[in-house]
């Protein structure tokens, strides 16, 4: 599935640190991607993507006040549509200054993604 959101050049990136996180136990590389929902409070910083780049995982905020770290399907951010059913966009801004645990850190400090 070819995401939206991803440009060409980020969907390998997220691929390349999938690969790596498999190699690497304590590989915590920096978010590659913002997406967010421009009318809900949903927010995700992803890292990577499986080898068959169908899989994301992240730093996920559904805006409930409980950030976790975890996974989900590409196809499952197509899907995500906000109140005024707009689907997800890319925070084309956004510059990740830290790795992915860091920003964990804080998101669970704060009840949410602040990026």
């Amino acid at each position: 599935m070819i995401a939206s959101f991803i440009s060409d050049a980020q969907r390998e990136l997220l691929i390349a640190n999938g690969r790596r996180a498999q190699v690497q136990e304590d590989f915590d590389p920096l978010p590659v991607v913002k997406l967010f929902t421009p009318d809900a409070g949903a927010t995700w910083l992803l890292t990577e993507l499986d080898e068959a780049g169908e899989i994301a995982f992240g730093l996920m905020d559904l805006g409930l006040g409980s950030p976790e770290i975890g996974s989900c399907t590409l196809e499952e951010l197509e899907a995500v549509r906000g109140l005024m059913n707009r689907p997800i966009r890319q925070d084309l801004h956004f510059q990740a200054d830290k790795p992915l645990s860091a920003y964990a850190h804080e998101a669970r400090l704060q009840g949410r993604i602040q990026a």
